[in-house]
């Protein structure tokens, strides 16, 4: 069995990154574009990426976009690193929101990338979750047991965090390094004694087989915000395009908490899940658009701290070394 402290070089963090790019658009490296046409906004999401998911299925971005002659092209990625080195290698210009941890991992691989917006924290909406009948009680119980996350997704801080609460160290677990689909697999069959997850798997797992919270970020201080990001040549050249995507998101997210039924409904079936249950998971992100402020960076660099020492990156990073959108007038 592999140790948990097991670290990696930039070289080879960034080697599975784009190997795992690769496999998400389902491509071959060699035949990754890696200039973006003007004409063109190539966007990147995944089945958490609920704004960007909405618009794409109500068409929007392909109107707003359309009298600055630019046409959208969406590609859909497992997760959140993939996504990111799929900015950073020039086939991908805008990615989804992804986890606050997520960056930090493509950046200690040697990826530069532009902070665009973030959702505002969403503390209940990831979760440490055992199973209705299991005798697990505490964080402190999870001493010994097999733990099921998602590496470099906010879950892993989560998961940290909540362990240094229950005095115990990331060493103390056996972390089980699963995408959420076989996370999920893994849990519903017992190969796994906890869960680490987020909306809307927490939601689909409460739901179908009525996973109990061991804790969430609110017992944590664990804020869980999620940050869009841009290739930063795309980014410098295309603000005007950035800006109009802004707009949407900012009016889709308030849509979303204005008409919680209705949203759920429309968004249900775009990611294959039931409405009641898109709506519990909605219900606790709170689709804030907003630009990156002092507040988040410092976060962020808090996180990075925290995984560096305890050598889940491979060194430490400067958090402000990425750009930072300031919106287009």
């Amino acid at each position: 069995m592999k140790s948990n402290k097991e670290t990696a070089t930039p070289s080879l963090l960034r080697r599975r990154f784009l190997a795992a790019a690769s496999l998400s658009l389902g491509l071959g490296l060699t035949s990754l574009p890696v200039f973006a046409a003007d004409d063109l906004l190539r966007v990147g999401y995944q089945k958490s990426s609920s704004l960007l998911i909405i618009l794409k299925g109500q068409g929007t971005l392909e109107k707003v976009l359309a009298p600055l002659g630019v046409k959208v092209q969406w590609h859909e990625f497992s997760s959140g690193l993939p996504l990111l080195e799929g900015v950073n290698v020039g086939s991908i210009d805008l990615s989804a929101d992804v986890a606050e941890t997520v960056p930090l991992f493509a950046q200690a691989a040697g990826a530069k990338l532009t902070y665009l917006v973030q959702e505002t924290p969403s503390p209940t909406a990831q979760a440490i979750v055992v199973a209705k009948d299991s005798p697990i009680r505490s964080v402190a119980d999870l001493k010994g047991k097999k733990v099921g996350v998602a590496k470099a997704a906010g879950v892993h801080y989560l998961l940290l965090q909540s362990l240094e609460k229950a005095g115990l160290q990331f060493k103390d677990v056996e972390a089980a390094y699963l995408q959420p689909a076989d996370g999920r697999a893994a849990f519903e069959k017992g190969a796994i004694d906890a869960w680490a997850v987020w909306d809307p798997f927490l939601a689909t797992v409460q739901n179908k087989s009525g996973a109990r919270v061991l804790t969430d970020g609110s017992k944590v201080d664990v804020s869980y915000r999620r940050f869009y990001l841009a290739s930063t040549p795309y980014a410098r050249s295309h603000p005007e395009v950035l800006q109009k995507v802004v707009e949407e998101l900012r009016k889709t997210g308030e849509w979303i908490k204005k008409n919680p039924k209705e949203a759920a409904e429309f968004h249900a079936p775009l990611i294959g899940l039931d409405a009641a249950t898109v709506e519990l998971a909605n219900s606790r992100r709170s689709y804030g658009v907003a630009l990156v402020d002092e507040k988040a960076i410092a976060e962020q660099q808090k996180i990075a701290d925290a995984f560096s020492d305890e050598r889940l990156l491979p060194k430490k990073i400067n958090v402000r070394e990425n750009d930072i959108w300031k919106g287009h007038k």
